[in-house]
């Protein structure tokens, strides 16, 4: 049962218990990327991929980001009645990135050149997250685009997809979205634990002069801690302006304090989101435990830095038939609104052998799309 807090944020807005009211699936957005994932006009375009992100442009566009992603063709159902799932070649090009266009309109319209960001090196690539449009520099007239990246470096064991890296961040140009540079903020190869290791941008929230910039570490524990940074805005792209909260204050170069997690029961998976309603931060996580594979929750706080109140009663969005699992709870504000978040999860086959879990990536494309819920706070 939630009890009626009301506090005070940092900015003096009034701060007051939230979780989620209520939720639907949202088809449309679903169909959407169906439709333009199985369009084969072209042959180098996005198919499927996880890790979804979104920015919403100057111009009315919206930016999609991806992480690891196919490209290619999809085949249409061989045998409707016995296996009707659309399908992909079992050799279907995968880029580590990619980003897609949707227009003003909603409708998707095409896939930047991918990967956009290349890898770093042999067994070494970058992951997007999240993502703003800010001044060039502070108070400057053009604007650009700030990609968060992670890099990852090939691993064994535990880290099967990749043992964290950097955090990097990538300047695109506006309107043309062309790739510019690409700055690492912190590098994590000096911290001997992987697991220890913290990587930034899996969500930003924008208050006041201040863009927070959420991150979490990589650790084996049944939930993973979150951090947060902050930076003016204009100055993603430097590395010398970042502050990281150490338990007390805002320090630049400082080793971060969790502002979240146990490693037990409370905590967030290995990627958030957060989103500002009115004067409370939400945060959207996959559960704890085994209800972690299919169930999202969330905690508010009325600070960035906490305390972070729940966690709060999940609910469980719907996944497709088999051994799969729900991750990357994601708000989308560029595609919110009337009082209503849109809610993205991707979802993947659940198997400990890589190559099993892409034969049915293969044979089910819908297995590796995002799928979106709307949602109201209350």
């Amino acid at each position: 049962m939630w009890i009626a807090l009301v506090d005070r944020d940092e900015g003096g807005s009034s701060c007051a218990a939230r979780a989620v009211a209520s939720w639907a699936p949202d088809p449309a957005l679903d169909q959407e990327f169906s439709r333009y994932g199985n369009d084969n006009s072209r042959g180098d375009d996005w198919t499927g991929g996880d890790g979804t992100h979104s920015v919403a442009l100057p111009d009315g566009r919206v930016l999609w980001l991806f992480s690891d992603t196919y490209l290619g063709a999809v085949h249409p159902p061989p045998n409707p009645a016995g296996q009707p799932h659309s399908w992909r070649d079992a050799n279907a090009p995968m880029v580590r990135n990619s980003a897609v266009v949707m227009g003003a309109s909603g409708r998707i319209e095409r896939t930047l050149a991918a990967p956009l960001f290349p890898d770093t090196g042999a067994g070494e690539w970058r992951w997007p997250v999240a993502a703003r449009v800010e001044p060039r520099s502070p108070g400057a007239d053009e604007q650009v685009v700030r990609v968060l990246l992670w890099t990852r470096t090939a691993g064994t064991g535990p880290y099967i997809y990749g043992v964290p890296t950097a955090t990097e961040v990538a300047t695109l140009t506006l309107p043309g979205l062309r790739l510019e540079s690409v700055t690492q903020v912190l590098d994590q190869r000096q911290v001997p634990d992987p697991g220890r290791r913290v990587l930034y941008g899996t969500t930003m929230v924008d208050e006041g002069k201040w863009t927070y910039v959420f991150g979490g570490d990589d650790g084996q524990a049944p939930v993973r801690r979150a951090y947060v940074a902050r930076v003016e805005h204009g100055r993603l792209g430097s590395p010398r302006d970042w502050e990281y909260w150490d338990g007390e204050s805002w320090r630049t170069g400082a080793r971060a304090a969790p502002v979240l997690g146990d490693g037990r029961r409370r905590g967030v998976g290995s990627a958030f989101g957060v989103v500002r309603d009115s004067g409370t931060y939400v945060l959207f996580t996959m559960a704890a435990g085994t209800a972690g594979l299919t169930t999202v929750t969330s905690y508010w706080a009325c600070s960035p830095t906490g305390p972070w109140h729940g966690p709060a009663k999940g609910f469980a969005p719907p996944l497709p038939d088999g051994t799969v699992a729900a991750y990357n709870p994601q708000v989308h504000q560029a595609v919110s609104g009337g009082g209503r978040l849109v809610l993205s999860y991707d979802v993947n086959w659940l198997d400990a052998a890589p190559a099993t879990a892409q034969a049915h990536l293969s044979r089910n494309v819908a297995l590796y799309r995002p799928r979106f819920v709307t949602l109201r706070l209350g």
